[in-house]
């Protein structure tokens, strides 16, 4: 039986990502598959990794990510935010790397919600005058 040491949420826009931080080899497992298989482009691995790059933590613990919700790029930035969520609780020496980084904040930008009598959140049908 494996055990959890730490278990982090992290959102982003619309996705959600549970982590969960064990003992291991710093393998990084997203939904079932490997962080490289799951994440197409070289720079939202990069995005994935950034806490562990931080705090050297990489090497010593695996990491289980169930994600869901959004586009790839909110995914892979809601993994960030569990990932560095959960490390503080492995190790609270962490939380100063993590937090000047910014890794520890949920970033609020969402797509705002469209309006009655609109044509979109901002935008108006286009005016006729005759």
């Amino acid at each position: 039986m494996v055990k959890n040491i730490a278990i982090g949420t992290g959102r982003r826009k619309t996705a959600v990502a549970r982590v969960f931080v064990r003992e291991g080899s710093g393998k990084i497992v997203v939904n079932g598959k490997d962080v490289k298989d799951y994440f197409s482009s070289a720079e939202q691995v990069q995005v994935v990794n950034q806490p562990l790059v931080v705090t050297s933590l990489g090497n010593k613990y695996d990491i289980l990510i169930n994600v869901q919700g959004g586009g790839l790029n909110g995914q892979a930035a809601a993994c960030l935010h569990g990932i560095s969520r959960a490390l503080v609780q492995v190790d609270p020496d962490a939380r100063t790397a993590l937090k000047a980084n910014g890794y520890l904040t949920r970033d609020p930008r969402m797509v705002e919600r469209k309006k009655y009598g609109q044509k979109g959140a901002r935008r108006r049908f286009q005016f006729s005058k005759r």
